[in-house]
């Protein structure tokens, strides 16, 4: 009966690990064994999905009962069982209130065990040792196509770990945090958080808390009746009602009103709201996702972020990384948007030079996927690589400029010198664009640009 089903062992003592571990193997279970409860966090992080944890309650480092309220939230239907040598009524008493299936003393012996097993998974249906299936992917696994014209490209060893994490919790009900800079990808991985749950037939909607004017947000989120305000002649359900039974993402939590903070954490808590000028309570059920670009502990400080609903939205937080730190990923990303772009304006891409493509591993993308998206769209639309250099170089020395002082300067003496030898060309070639652009080995497009960007003019003819 037991045969297959999936057990996790926490305890820092060897010897009785050890012994556990033989003694819930001779009953057919397949066993893990950890010493530490962060280490059962990492596991199951990673992709372990046990049926049953045996977590002991009085260790050192991060306590059983941390441990049991983070497995808790990452595997809502997983049966944790608390052990300790020492039970004192107190602990008991907390360890069942946050969830704990049982609070068991040591050590256990083999009948204890087969009872344990009998007790809590003799009804389910089937064990976790059949793997679930995942979803379809692409031929290449490092690019996944999904609904709504959304595609998932995880290159590097960072991003292809965390879409891993990330379907492994999507199938519960748990709040995820995004963070991350502007542009990272937070709304595709929220994209794909929500196509590996069970809500994927389901709508899926974000939402822009910076983008939606602070006096309407509420509307946007909640609706309203009819006559609730001046111009509404009749009723409109808000975001959490149009996509009940899916996901919403919050975008940029942190520019959220305070006071419509205070209203979605009892959203959170009760799963129910009021739509403006409404007497009746909605009741829904949505999965919340929530994203922000700013370090979470200055916007809670400054009181731009609410303690206790960045605690209930952080059931577990994932961090993107920015493009500079998965260059491996550009030659991907390019040749996605070239891809896409061609088909939006029914023209065939130019190619991606190793020029090109060097220049662009070579550069920071402090604007991240977002502004490599808007690079490509300019290059398919220019056609012109040297242009498209020239562009990558001048926004480079910007950029590198606002962050350091002295690169200022240095960006200042280059413009100068630019400046200088531009001129020259020009004036040896009697202000001959297309002879001064191949005196300097650049094309026409690339000389013209450096002439506006430099406000190099000729000459005002003598009165």
């Amino acid at each position: 009966m037991t045969r297959g089903w999936r057990v996790l062992l926490v305890d820092d003592e060897p010897a009785t690990l050890r012994s556990l571990q033989t003694a819930f193997e001779r009953q057919s279970c397949l066993v893990e064994g950890c010493a530490s409860g962060e280490e059962a966090i990492r596991r199951v992080q990673t992709g372990s999905r046990p049926d049953l944890i045996l977590l002991e309650s009085s260790r050192p480092g991060v306590s059983g009962l941390e441990a049991l309220e983070k497995l808790r939230h990452l595997l809502p239907d997983t049966k944790i069982v608390m052990t300790s040598g020492n039970i004192d009524l107190a602990s008991v008493v907390l360890a069942m209130q946050m969830g704990a299936a049982d609070f068991l003393s040591k050590p256990l012996d083999e009948a204890g065990i087969a009872s344990l097993l009998e007790h809590w998974l003799a009804g389910k249906d089937s064990p976790t040792a059949e793997a679930a299936p995942e979803p379809t992917a692409a031929k290449d696994d490092r690019v996944i196509e999904l609904p709504n014209d959304v595609t998932f490209i995880c290159a590097c060893p960072a991003m292809l770990k965390l879409r891993q994490q990330a379907q492994v919790v999507a199938s519960s009900d748990i709040p995820i945090l995004l963070l991350g800079e502007s542009g990272t990808g937070k709304e595709v991985l929220a994209n794909w958080i929500h196509y590996c749950s069970s809500r994927a037939a389901k709508p899926f909607l974000k939402v822009n808390c910076a983008a939606v004017p602070a006096d309407l947000l509420e509307s946007e989120l909640f609706g309203y009746e009819a006559g609730a305000f001046t111009g509404a002649t009749k009723s409109k359900p808000g975001k959490f009602e149009q996509c009940n039974g899916g996901t919403i993402m919050l975008d940029e939590i942190s520019e959220m009103p305070s006071a419509l903070q205070a209203k979605l954490l009892h959203v959170l808590q009760d799963n129910e709201f009021s739509r403006l000028g409404a007497r009746q309570i909605t009741k829904v059920d949505v999965r919340v996702l929530s994203a922000t670009n700013l370090n979470v502990q200055e916007a809670i400080a400054v009181h731009k972020l609410r303690p206790d609903l960045y605690y209930r939205l952080n059931g577990l937080s994932f961090r993107l990384p920015p493009l500079r730190d998965r260059r491996e990923e550009i030659p991907f990303l390019m040749t996605h948007f070239m891809k896409r772009m061609a088909r939006e304006i029914s023209h065939p891409a130019p190619p991606l030079t190793p020029r090109l493509l060097e220049a662009c591993l070579n550069y920071a993308w402090p604007g991240n996927l977002r502004e490599l998206w808007h690079f490509v769209n300019r290059y398919m639309v220019l056609c012109d690589e040297e242009l498209s250099l020239a562009e990558l170089s001048g926004i480079a020395e910007s950029t590198s400029s606002l962050a350091n002082g002295l690169k200022s300067i240095v960006r200042a003496v280059k413009n100068d010198a630019e400046a200088i030898a531009i001129t020259e060309a020009l004036q040896q070639t009697k202000w001959k664009r297309k002879q001064a652009a191949a005196l300097l080995q650049i094309s026409y497009k690339a000389l013209l640009y450096k002439m506006r960007q430099l406000d190099v003019r000729p000459p005002k003819p003598k009165p």
